[in-house]
């Protein structure tokens, strides 16, 4: 199940723990609430709460890259949280880390796109392992 919620004028989309492996039925589910978001959240500001997701992949990746678009089309901003190392691993041989900021905790993430409207203060804040 995907949860959506805003918080200090971000809208934050939380995985559940179905979406562990981000299965097909599941990412069907995650891919329209997360276009549906980047097109009408109000301001654009997203976060993508990575907490219990153990796994990313291509169709992972090309969603994103969609509510990127979507999002930065309407001068907004996408942000990462408390991704897995392995889903690090995977932005960073992708080199999608370039694209979105991924923070350590919702909490900053959320900051950042608070004060930094268009996608942070420029750093990236490292994830500490689990």
């Amino acid at each position: 199940m995907t949860d959506i919620f805003r918080e200090a004028g971000v809208t934050i989309i939380h995985l559940g723990p179905s979406y562990n492996s981000l299965d097909d039925e599941a990412m069907m589910e995650f891919g329209g609430a997360l276009l549906a978001e980047a097109t009408h959240a109000d301001p654009p500001r997203l976060v993508v709460d990575l907490s219990q997701t153990e796994y990313i992949g291509s169709s992972f990746l090309e969603l994103l890259v969609r509510a990127w678009k979507r999002i930065k089309a309407r001068d907004g901003a996408l942000a990462l949280c408390e991704a897995r190392p392995f889903c690090l691993e995977v932005l960073e041989h992708t080199r999608l880390n370039r694209l979105w900021p991924a923070y350590s905790t919702r909490e900053e993430a959320v900051a950042a796109l608070s004060i930094h409207p268009n996608g942070g203060d420029g750093t990236r804040a490292k994830h500490q392992p689990d």
